[in-house]
């Protein structure tokens, strides 16, 4: 599906996105509104969407670069020097003087579903200008990766960069606006879960047959193919034809759900640079997704590619 690129062994993926701090609180529930729950314990643990995407396509064996910004405080030391660590070139992740780094608090219930509140700090202040001045990045990249926990034009920035280059772009359009233009869904895939198509469709998701409608729909504001992630019941495809497809999930027993996502947007994108079809793109991202929730945490829950190879063979038994 790569749009004009040879399929490397080793792809080059960009991730414009957000890097935080996650305060995970462990508990055995959610709370309802108005309620105290006593939880168990509380990590400082490396996440943000763009940063978990980022960090799982390089275990995936992909050259990977970050265009994002952290504070001048000492979670934005950290969270660059954990890039580093984990061989994400972050020689743009810029440092914002006077400026707290992205904060997430993560409460994680004990079946492994999750609410999370983020501070966006250094996230947003990511401009337009800070894309541009990277456009060599993402001119020589293979995919470039998206979220919305940036501003919504500095994601817009991105995209018409990528046009212009030929670089395929995949959005994670996380957390969902509530409003947005149009050429904001033009890219090569959108991929969001069954809550973000529901907020961009307005199309209630409770069957395959409502996720086949609201992938259709996103169809027709933009995207080439759109891939809705639905938990237990796998992922369903609709491409230019707009004939859907579902493929099925992986049966898991799940732990912490946070990264699942951010797995499977960035094991896409590495599947598809390698010139992988949608269908079996999907598949590969599926099992990293559900090999992610079956640990705790964000970046230290990503899987490598040996395991997701391991992890689907085992399946497919």
């Amino acid at each position: 599906m790569s749009q004009h690129r040879e399929h490397p062994a080793r792809p080059r993926i960009v991730v414009v996105g957000s890097i935080n701090m996650d305060l995970v609180v462990r508990l055995a529930r959610l709370p309802r509104p108005g309620e105290t729950i006593i939880g168990r314990e509380a990590l400082e643990i490396p996440g943000g969407k763009g940063a978990n995407q980022a960090v799982a396509a390089a275990r995936l064996e992909a050259d990977v670069s970050m265009i994002a910004r952290v504070g001048d405080d000492a979670f934005g030391q950290r969270l660059r020097t954990g890039l580093q660590q984990e061989g994400v070139d972050v020689s743009r992740v810029i440092v914002t003087p006077d400026c707290a780094s992205g904060l997430a608090i993560v409460a994680v219930e004990d079946s492994g579903e999750n609410a999370i509140t983020v501070l966006p700090g250094a996230n947003g202040r990511l401009t337009t200008h800070d894309v541009r001045d990277a456009s060599d990045l993402i001119r020589d990249a293979d995919v470039l990766l998206l979220q919305l926990e940036v501003p919504l034009e500095t994601v817009l920035a991105a995209i018409e960069l990528a046009d212009q280059h030929g670089t395929l772009v995949i959005l994670d359009p996380a957390p969902a606006p509530e409003s947005f233009p149009l050429n904001l869904l033009s890219v090569a895939v959108a991929c969001p879960n069954e809550t973000e198509a529901t907020a961009l469709t307005g199309i209630p998701i409770t069957t395959l047959e409502d996720a086949a409608r609201a992938a259709r729909r996103l169809r027709e504001l933009g995207t080439r193919h759109a891939v809705i992630t639905l938990g237990r019941q796998g992922a369903l495809i609709c491409g230019p034809d707009d004939r859907c497809e579902t493929i099925p999930s992986f049966a898991i027993t799940a732990v912490d759900t946070t990264a699942a996502g951010d797995a499977f947007a960035a094991a896409l994108g590495v599947s598809l640079a390698r010139g992988k079809t949608i269908s079996d793109a999907v598949k590969f991202a599926c099992a990293a997704g559900a090999l992610a929730a079956t640990r705790a945490g964000a970046q230290p829950a990503m899987p490598t590619a040996a395991e997701v190879t391991r992890f689907l063979q085992t399946a497919l038994m």
